[in-house]
């Protein structure tokens, strides 16, 4: 995968990645969490996967150009930034949508 099919693979996979901590209850997507997976939970998954998305965008360079360019702090930063973005959707499901709608 090569040129601008590999962004959007990485873009579109960074997208569902980013929603998965809000539409599940099990923690790390494995144990069950019998009172409701926590916040803080929720936000060590996003990372998680945000880490495993870097990974495999690494990895997509790596097999396109032959090496993986060297980032600063500031890349990450604005990777991690843009993942949250992508995790809107997810959280206004989880905590304004859905809890809307459990009011009396």
């Amino acid at each position: 995968m090569t040129g601008n099919l590999g962004v959007w693979v990485v873009l579109g996979l960074a997208f569902i990645a980013a929603n998965l901590p809000f539409l599940f209850e099990r923690v790390l997507f494995v144990l069950p969490s019998p009172g409701g997976k926590a916040f803080g939970w929720r936000v060590l998954e996003l990372v998680l996967l945000w880490l495993i998305v870097g990974i495999f965008a690494a990895v997509l360079e790596q097999g396109a150009y032959g090496v993986v360019y060297r980032q600063g702090w500031e890349f990450y930063v604005a990777t991690l930034c843009l993942f949250v973005v992508f995790a809107f959707p997810g959280f206004i499901h989880r905590y304004l949508w859905r809890g809307r709608r459990r009011a009396p």
